[in-house]
């Protein structure tokens, strides 16, 4: 299983039709809306490499209001639900 995390810049009045759109594609797991230089994060696990490119330039990069895509491979994960738990921070 490769995994993979996308920043992503989008359209400002495209964001919540982006984020939809993109969490519907295959192998995207999860999107996420955040602050900062980026507007989105997609994190996308698929079988292999190739399927990367094909779900960020064949999918993400083609959704309304994307602007610019930065991806990231993850060489290891240090414990399930590390990601999850940083993202869901002060919701409590």
């Amino acid at each position: 299983m490769v995994t993979a995390i996308c920043f992503l810049q989008i359209d400002v009045d495209k964001i919540n039709e982006a984020g939809t759109a993109i969490s519907n594609l295959p192998g995207v797991q999860s999107v996420y809306s955040v602050t900062g230089a980026i507007d989105l994060i997609a994190v996308v696990e698929v079988r292999n490499h190739e399927e990367v490119a094909k779900v960020v330039t064949d999918g993400i990069a083609k959704v309304p209001g994307v602007q610019q895509t930065e991806t990231h491979i993850a060489f290891r994960t240090y414990r399930n639900g590390d990601i999850e738990a940083a993202f869901n921070i002060g919701l409590d």
